[in-house]
């Protein structure tokens, strides 16, 4: 028997890659996601490769799974492929507090969030 099988949710010629639990904001997370958005897959790794900001190494890697998953399962051309979507969304805050003056809190909050890429090939101009 088995499970009837999913239809995929993207179109033929794109791949996706996820991470979960990346440890900063989602707004600051959105800062490099905006930069990413349009350009052709190997200016944006150029870009994360040259990146001041700490998380640009985790978005290197999901952009790298992203490129990955679209040759090795649906057959794109590398080359011809562009970032598509770049996506980040709220996972979970670990909430830490620390002793102020006077019997006060000072609260400390660890956000996390999550990355979608989504990598497409673009079509042929003539």
């Amino acid at each position: 028997m088995g499970k009837k099988s999913v239809p995929r949710r993207l179109a033929d010629n794109e791949a996706k890659a996820f991470a979960k639990s990346i440890r900063v904001s989602p707004q600051k997370l959105n800062l490099i996601a905006q930069t990413l958005r349009g350009k052709t897959c190997q200016a944006a790794l150029n870009e994360l490769n040259f990146s001041r900001r700490r998380v640009a190494g985790e978005v290197k890697k999901v952009l790298q799974s992203a490129i990955a998953n679209a040759e090795n399962n649906h057959q794109l051309d590398v080359d011809r492929l562009e970032i598509a979507e770049a996506t980040t969304g709220r996972q979970f805050v670990i909430k830490r507090w620390r002793a102020r003056a006077r019997g006060r809190v000072g609260r400390i909050m660890k956000p996390f969030s999550n990355l979608t890429i989504v990598v497409r090939e673009r079509e042929e101009r003539a």
